[in-house]
């Protein structure tokens, strides 16, 4: 039986989709989110679960987990569509959009992690400096890790900027998208 055009297109987006979920490992991301980014994507439009557990061979349970941690990462949307009683999902169709949003929402997780990290061992470090049992060489040591933690509550700010200067778009104005 011949191929249809249907067909060979289909084939030609598969390497596409496979690329997009290989992207994804450099945010950190599962390639099954990049692959059910990538189909969306691909598919250029809305997609129900029913359509994407098809697409992928994956049961609709495991999409909806899948959309979920998509949507978690600013990277789809449900969507409404008139007439159309289930939910439907869609990703961003340009390229640098998704970054700014893998990108943003990975660095806030790294930044709320490690603040919460530096609020509890400045704590730590201060209870210590307290003891009254310390030698100065302990004192000066404590003082030198309270100064590190100075460091880098500064370098976390920096992060915090950037990212803030991703998520304001003024990143284009630097460095300009590429006309298409």
């Amino acid at each position: 039986m011949a191929q249809t055009s249907s067909d060979m297109i289909e084939q030609v987006k598969e390497p596409f989709i496979e690329k997009i979920a290989d992207n994804m490992r450099a945010f950190g991301i599962s390639p099954t989110v990049g692959r059910v980014l990538g189909i969306i994507y691909m598919n250029k439009q809305p997609m129900t679960l029913d359509q994407l557990s098809e697409a992928t061979g994956m049961s609709k349970t495991r999409m909806s987990q899948v959309v979920r941690e998509m949507i978690d990462l600013n990277i789809a949307d449900k969507v409404f569509e008139k007439g159309v009683r289930k939910d439907l999902y869609n990703v961003e169709q340009d390229y640098y959009q998704t970054f700014i949003s893998l990108f943003i929402s990975n660095w806030r997780q790294a930044i709320n992690k490690n603040r919460l990290f530096e609020q509890k061992w400045r704590q730590k470090m201060l209870q210590l400096k307290n003891n009254e049992s310390l030698s100065e060489e302990d004192e000066q040591e404590i003082n030198e890790l309270l100064e590190e933690t100075q460091r880098w509550v500064a370098y976390y700010d920096w992060i915090s900027r950037l990212v803030e200067f991703f998520e304001s778009g003024e990143v284009f104005k630097h460095v300009p998208k590429m006309n298409e």
